[in-house]
């Protein structure tokens, strides 16, 4: 779809761009996003987000530059999303919970052309572009700020634009950060096609209809805030209710009173709402049903929500994979408790051998591999990254497990170092690297832990310097102002030594078995 004149190629069949155009022409006084009480409509929004597409392009953006944003979930963020598919841009959204120090490595790494901020968080994003060489134009979101003027790209490496032409289907749409066992995260870049393929496997396997009434609380910087339930929302023509943080009395409250029929969160989502006093008497008869990943949840919580009359849908998924991969329908919940269920629509899994990468047969265990036209376009700037994880075309999930006669996946075991807490995936080398530089460690080991708020939370094995008199609490603090808090271990252990293999490895089986 051309919002210029272009030259004559052929727009892509699978871009994003066109799906508000197409809701505004057949239902365009449909809500869209309802954000605080205010309604946009599907004609607004494809108006908003046209306009702004246009105002990149004759700015002299064009396809493949970066778009860097810190905010929290917003509508003005929906309107910059869909301009960006538009243009042929790519929104690469910041976590607006990480450090001024994690920040500026993230915008150092995108080099994006331009930073937009919400008012709110302009403060943040100051600090933290303070410590590049070379920060690239900042200005606001919404209608009072780039939406009225954009300033022109920046492009600090030299770099010629690329020509200005219709986005196709492989052009690269969002560039997500995500933990790694690396010691900082990765970009992954996940182009049109991916977010199509990604979003009509979750229609297959869940349904929605312009009926549905969603309500939207993972963060947009995850790519569950955009490919698990609102893009699909937007596709299907359905409301989208954006909530900017979760605060789970108001979700609560508007559960019952937006009479909200399908949601998405973590175990660690539903297990606060299920707390609150006021849970047991809501009004839930309007959710038909909720989406819940991150992590398996929990028989005892399962049977709290089918108490209430909710359908529970589980899953799993990573980014890497646009996310959507397994699926757990409602009504094998309890016959398979634990299960992540088996692959979603258009999506191809196998386990291998984790020695010899050989595919196994029949029940198996071994690591998951995921092959589709879902799967991420690679690591940005990170060549030898995405060759180790894609490779003979099927991605390597680093995760190990069990398929059983049925067919039904269980996660067993990360054969990765990475560990899972209220949804975040967090690498414990970034954590050991922050606590490393600490003058009285040492050494450092991190691995997670069970929790039962969290799922799991991060626990330090340290050893300190000869001598040294340092407490957990003074080397807690110095991680938090490091480390975004939800990344921060929640413990320490003091030890002599770290247990280790002939190679050096630090054997993070036996810590887990020490405990905390």
């Amino acid at each position: 779809m051309s919002i210029l004149p272009l030259p004559a190629d052929e727009p892509g069949r699978h871009t994003l761009g066109r799906w508000t155009s197409d809701r505004a022409r057949l239902t365009p006084g449909r809500v869209a996003v309802e954000q605080a009480g205010e309604a946009t409509t599907y004609a607004e929004l494809d108006a908003r987000a046209t306009a702004l597409a246009e105002r990149l392009v004759r700015a002299g953006y064009v396809p493949g530059d970066r778009i860097a944003t810190l905010t929290r979930n917003s509508t003005d963020h929906v309107v910059l999303f869909f301009a960006c598919a538009n243009a042929g841009l790519v929104l690469a959204p910041m976590s607006w919970r990480l450090t001024a120090e994690e920040l500026a490595y993230q915008l150092r790494h995108a080099r994006p052309a331009l930073v937009a901020v919400q008012p709110a968080l302009a403060e943040d994003a100051r600090t933290a572009l303070a410590q590049l060489d070379v920060p690239p134009p900042v200005e606001l979101l919404g209608a009072d700020g780039v939406e009225q003027h954009v300033p022109g790209p920046a492009r600090p490496d030299g770099t010629p634009p690329g020509p200005l032409r219709c986005v196709r289907d492989d052009d690269p749409l969002l560039l997500i950060y995500t933990s790694g066992t690396a010691r900082a995260p990765r970009g992954a870049l996940l182009t049109h096609e991916n977010c199509f393929w990604t979003n009509l496997s979750l229609g297959g396997a869940t349904g929605m209809t312009g009926r549905d009434v969603v309500l939207s609380v993972l963060p947009q910087f995850h790519v569950g805030g955009w490919n698990v339930q609102p893009l699909l929302a937007w596709w299907s023509g359905a409301t989208v209710v954006l909530e900017a943080d979760f605060d789970p009395p108001a979700v609560l409250e508007l559960l019952s009173g937006r009479r909200i029929t399908t949601m998405m969160g973590v175990p660690t989502t539903y297990q606060r709402l299920a707390e609150l006093p006021a849970f047991a008497e809501a009004d839930l008869t309007g959710l038909t049903h909720a989406v819940v990943g991150g992590a398996p949840m929990p028989e005892p919580l399962l049977r709290t929500w089918h108490g209430r009359g909710v359908r529970i849908v589980q899953g799993y998924g990573l980014t890497e994979a646009s996310p959507n991969v397994l699926a757990l329908p409602s009504a094998d919940a309890f016959d398979h408790v634990g299960s992540v269920g088996k692959p979603y629509p258009h999506v191809d899994v196998a386990v291998a051998d984790p020695v010899t990468g050989h595919h196994l047969h029949g029940p198996a265990r071994g690591e998951l591999l995921v092959r589709g036209p879902a799967v991420f376009a690679g690591y940005f700037r990170d060549p030898d990254a995405t060759a180790e994880a894609v490779q003979d075309g099927w991605l390597r999930t680093g995760d190990l497990v069990e398929r059983d006669a049925d067919g039904y996946f269980r996660v067993v075991d990360r054969l990765t170092d990475m560990y899972i807490s209220g949804g975040e995936n967090i690498s414990p080398a970034e954590v050991e690297a922050a606590l490393a530089t600490h003058p009285d460690v040492v050494d450092v080991a991190v691995v997670g832990v069970p929790d039962p708020r969290w799922g799991e939370v991060g626990h330090a094995f340290i050893v300190r310097s000869p001598g040294s008199a340092v407490d957990a609490e003074h080397l807690l603090e110095h991680s938090r102002r490091h480390l975004a808090s939800f990344k921060a271990p929640r413990g320490v252990t003091f030890v002599e030594t770290l247990p280790r293999t002939a190679l050096h490895k630090v054997r993070r089986g036996a810590l887990r078995e020490v405990g905390p």
